[in-house]
């Protein structure tokens, strides 16, 4: 029925498990794909996009390391958006609306056709752990299947309890069941478990909304995609989103309500997301305000499902349905379904390795929501990184980890381990001391050759990055090496209400003026003829802007990188011993005895240590 021993295997086919399950299989693990439902792979089990402020980023790195979140993004998008174009291309972040069904059957046919990759739809009850190693799991019809790794993604499902007003039931998601047995045995073995809890809105039909009383909200003019292999075409035609408000007419209904919300009365005791907070929670956190942005995203091309954004809520259904009746638009709506919030077992990621697998079980990895975290694509990556570490570790080779400065996931991971989070933790640009250089336009340059050397990115994706980089390089050059004379430039310079110039100047420092943007300087005949004599493409020719406009933010954020590589070097022997050096001060050595950072740049990030720790484990480290 199964291999005799897996290789590697992956309990969850969320967006953790999936990615989990590709990048293992497509390096040449024996991987096997458990899940409790195959009809639910990939499911976007909260609002249909991708993408957005930071997450975008995301996509694109995982794109470029070989995963497939961006690759079914872009064929199932109905909506492309570059969210923050008005700031720096440090902020900008790709988003897509997805088509919610064809985004769950696209990426179960792209893991369908991954060699290696076998799947089993079925309940994981428990582990196999002997001697602190991991020997396989145990599926609730009594079988046992040996593997050499285990990853678990188990979101929201372990012990999963989903609340609407006063009713409480086990589920993992809305109509499907909760997953048991798990937990007991990693709390066995010694974890430390917790509970969080998360919500999601009611889901209406679009056919009893009346759009003309909400702001419609469109795609890009010229949409961009996400993934760099270019295997689809930009979209030529997008579905509108449409934005409407709560009142204070609303708030009264809400606040109704309060009395019989989970929220309020204490039946839900753990932490939920604080920057997506229910609507009963911003209306109790921010009185002061009369009125939220609602968000109205339709849920594919063709579905009349509808999303409502920014309505998450545990309200019992009546309360639910009367406060949206007063929403500007939702006069007549009719509910799919109520919005409900659900807690889940998760385990506090400081019981983890860079590789996210755990300090306790050799061979067990944790991805996902399993971690703490909140969000698909903070999911996916962290499946991605667990399934590659699988591998690599089956394989006997080096472990496979992405420092602060070479990746938001690098950012991502390093907060979970070194931090943890009492909260579900998503990403943010500000949470990235380098953001100048994780961009999302240049995720390609940063992490596929990285991948290409440890076999998951394809010599293909190094190709077309590397041409793209010689392109942009080449252009750059130019800027840098060919002469404008001031009666080419002053026209244009004056238009942008720039000052003139009074004698040739090299082409970068005009460009590198704040008023001038790539418009401008593709009027020049100079720059015109370089662009077609090369058949450069809109990537390139953005690519070459950024590196010429922000050149010195990039220089400045990379020397910063580079002192703090310095401390990255600076290794701490696996089981060194804290408690003889008397001058650490006394948290100090509780976090770092219960951390175990593995460089002193680690240490440094531990909430507890100080500089002055730092300083001392600097002079014991012989520094």
């Amino acid at each position: 029925m199964f291999h005799d021993e897996y290789d590697v295997i992956v309990v969850g086919g969320g967006h953790a498990g999936s990615e989990a399950a590709a990048a293992a299989a497509n390096m040449g693990s024996k991987t096997l794909l458990v899940t409790m439902s195959l009809q639910n792979i990939a499911q976007m089990s909260c609002n249909p996009a991708m993408g957005g402020i930071a997450k975008g980023q995301i996509v694109r790195e995982i794109d470029a390391l070989g995963g497939y979140s961006g690759i079914v993004s872009d064929m199932t998008a109905i909506q492309f958006k570059m969210l923050n174009k008005s700031k720096g291309p440090a902020m900008w972040s790709p988003r897509v609306q997805s088509d919610r069904m064809r985004f769950a059957e696209e990426w179960r046919l792209m893991l369908e056709g991954t060699p290696n990759l076998d799947f089993y739809q079925e309940m994981i009850s428990g582990l196999v752990i002997e001697n602190g190693k991991v020997k396989g799991v145990k599926t609730s019809l009594g079988l046992e299947i040996k593997s050499k790794t285990v990853v678990l993604t188990n979101g929201t499902f372990l012990n999963g309890l989903i609340h609407i007003g006063e009713k409480q039931f086990g589920g993992g998601r809305a109509g499907e069941g909760a997953s048991f047995g798990i937990t007991e045995d990693l709390v066995k073995v010694g974890f430390e478990s917790g509970r969080m809890k998360t919500g999601t809105p009611p889901r209406v039909d679009g056919r009893s909304l009346d759009h003309s009383k909400m702001i419609e909200q469109p795609g890009d003019e010229n949409p961009d995609k996400f993934s760099y292999l270019g295997i689809t075409k930009p979209l030529t035609q997008q579905r509108s989103c449409h934005m409407t408000y709560t009142s204070n007419e609303v708030h009264d209904v809400l606040r109704e309500g309060f009395d019989r919300s989970p929220m309020f009365n204490g039946r839900i005791k753990s932490m939920g997301p604080r920057y997506c907070p229910s609507i009963e929670d911003k209306i109790n956190r921010f009185a002061d305000k009369d009125r939220h942005q609602l968000f109205v995203e339709p849920e594919g091309w063709n579905t009349v499902e509808v999303y409502v954004n920014g309505f998450s809520t545990s309200l019992p259904e009546d309360v639910q349905f009367k406060a949206m009746r007063s929403v500007a638009g939702f006069e007549n709506v009719k509910f799919f379904r109520p919005g409900y919030a659900i807690e889940y077992d998760y385990f506090p990621p400081t019981q983890l390795k860079h590789t996210l697998e755990t300090k306790l079980v050799d061979g067990l990895y944790f991805a996902g929501q399993i971690n703490g975290t909140t969000g698909y694509e903070e999911a996916a990556s962290q499946g991605l990184m667990a399934g590659i570490n699988a591998h690599l570790k089956v394989n006997d080779k080096d472990p496979f980890i992405l420092k602060r400065n070479e990746a938001y996931i690098g950012v991502l991971i390093d907060d979970l381990i070194t931090k943890g989070t009492e909260e579900p933790y998503r990403m943010f640009t500000s949470r990235a001391e380098y953001r100048t250089l994780l961009r999302q336009d240049n995720a390609d340059f940063r992490l596929t050759p990285l991948s290409y050397e440890i076999g998951l990115a394809n010599v293909d994706r190094l190709k077309r990055m590397e041409k793209k980089r010689d392109e942009s390089s080449a252009f750059v050059d130019f800027f840098k090496n060919t002469s404008v004379t001031k009666d080419e430039a002053n026209p244009i310079l004056e238009e942008k209400g720039s000052s003139p110039m009074s004698q040739s100047d090299k082409m970068f420092k005009v460009f590198s003026r704040p008023q001038i943007d790539l418009e401008d300087i593709l009027k020049f005949d100079k720059v015109k003829d370089y662009v077609e004599e090369h058949n450069l493409d809109r990537e390139v020719i953005e690519q070459a802007e950024i590196q010429v406009k922000y050149s010195g933010y990039i220089e400045k954020e990379k020397n910063n990188a580079d002192k703090l590589n310095r401390l990255e070097d600076v290794k701490i022997p696996e089981n060194f011993n804290y408690d003889k050096i008397k001058s650490l001060s006394h948290e100090a050595k509780e976090k770092l005895k219960n951390i175990r950072p593995v460089t002193i740049s680690q240490a440094s990030r531990i909430s507890g240590v100080s500089p002055s720790d730092v300083s001392v484990l600097l002079i014991h480290m012989g520094r």
